[in-house]
């Protein structure tokens, strides 16, 4: 008789497990089983529409440091499945990869639909059956080691394995449908978000970025350096982005209201400043300080921050107040706002929080509780920072669940 495996969740992790099963043992039927009428939504939307893939870091130390919770859980995975694996799957059908300098790497095509086109082309040629607006309400297993799953419209599945890829879930509550199955979760809390600054005068200068910068949550220790973007509502770019990940459980406990440091030059000091002030009072005394620019700030924000110390645009360095200057250094190197609340980064909404991976054998990505009970992508208490690194995620787990089942399913 045919053995039915049923991935709940039509996402990266989801699809990939299903193909690549579907694959591996072709008399396996896999069924696909998406809560929405959309397929791979985030695939399409992340990265601008191109869909960054995964990163290009091929030490698997190295890439387990970029992910704040199970950082030990994918040291382990990524040695069945990692980046150049990732690579090499899609390219072998026709998807070809590129790195840009940041690491971050996308298709070659600049768009997220040959993606999505080459997993639909796998789906299609191993007959692993779609089924979309098909919302899981209740998982149960039964006595003969199956499992049944009965859907919002009252139609009845049996399946022999099922895939948990559901993504990561925003609230506690989302997670109750799980329960009866005897696994714990961490609880869920946002992760990769914008720091908001309500009414601060520095979001008037929208969209100027900063290569690099550093950010310091006051009263902690998360820290990050790397561009910064100034929008309309606060504070974003990387530097940012990955701070809330590091700190996405301890900016809960804040209530996402904080002060954070911003030193516009990380390569200076109050010293170093000091000592290029006085250089400059030296070699460049009639000159005006708006157009000596010398840390190669936007100009915008080098403007901005000299009205932030009191500092008239025709002031010369020459004519230039202690405590102004001062006042200046302080704000190019510790430049202090309040945050108050956040805002979810475009795409790249992730969810800190999931079933607890102590629970699930990292080797085969099963269910240490109950039996061909599988688990792939943000539904495990894994998350990464900002750059391609829960995609790789996503197909790492997906990819060993669906090994082990194509496996386990041969053999019976």
């Amino acid at each position: 008789m045919q053995q039915r495996l049923v991935v709940i969740g039509g996402g990266a992790a989801g699809f990939f497990c299903a193909v690549n099963a579907a694959q591996m043992n072709p008399g396996l039927k896999v069924t696909i089983l998406e809560k929405t009428s959309k397929l791979l939504s985030k695939v399409r939307i992340s990265g601008g529409g191109r869909c960054n893939v995964t990163h290009a870091v091929f030490d698997i130390v190295e890439l387990s440091k970029r992910y704040p919770r199970g950082q030990n859980f994918v040291k382990k995975t990524f040695h069945q499945f990692f980046t150049t694996d990732t690579i090499k799957w899609f390219e072998e059908r026709g998807v070809k990869t590129k790195a840009e300098k940041d690491g971050r790497m996308f298709p070659v095509t600049d768009s997220s639909e040959c993606i999505i086109e080459c997993l639909m082309n796998e789906a299609n040629s191993y007959g692993v059956d779609i089924r979309m607006n098909a919302e899981v309400k209740q998982l149960t297993s039964t006595e003969g080691g199956q499992f049944d799953l009965l859907l919002t419209n009252n139609q009845t599945i049996t399946a022999d394995y099922v895939v948990l890829a559901t993504g990561g879930y925003p609230k506690a509550s989302m997670f109750d449908w799980l329960k009866s199955l005897g696994h714990n979760f961490s609880e869920p809390v946002p992760s990769l978000f914008t720091f908001n600054l309500p009414k601060h005068p520095i979001t008037e200068l929208m969209g100027v970025s900063v290569e690099q910068a550093r950010v310091k949550i006051e009263g902690s220790r998360l820290v990050e350096e790397g561009p910064v973007l100034v929008t309309h509502w606060g504070l974003s770019g990387p530097a940012v982005l990955r701070l809330s990940a590091w700190g996405a459980r301890e900016l809960k406990e804040k209530n996402y209201d904080f002060k954070a440091h911003v030193n516009w030059l990380p390569e200076h000091n109050d010293q170093s400043l000091k000592e290029v002030f006085q250089n400059f009072r030296k070699t460049a005394a009639t000159k005006k300080i708006i157009n000596q620019n010398f840390a190669a700030l936007p100009n915008r924000l080098w403007e901005f921050l000299m009205k932030q110390s009191s500092i008239d645009t025709e002031l010369r360095f020459a004519d230039l107040p202690v405590k102004a200057e001062n006042a200046f250094i302080k704000n190019l190197i510790d430049y202090v706002v309040e945050v108050k609340g956040k805002t979810t980064f475009k795409e790249e909404f992730v969810t800190a929080g999931g079933i607890n991976l102590s629970e699930v054998d990292v080797n085969t990505m099963m269910s240490k509780k109950l039996p061909n009970l599988f688990f792939a992508g943000e539904v495990l208490d894994v998350d990464g920072v900002t750059g391609g690194f829960n995609f790789q995620h996503a197909w790492t787990s997906g990819w060993i669940a669906a090994k082990t089942i194509a496996q386990y399913s041969s053999e019976r």
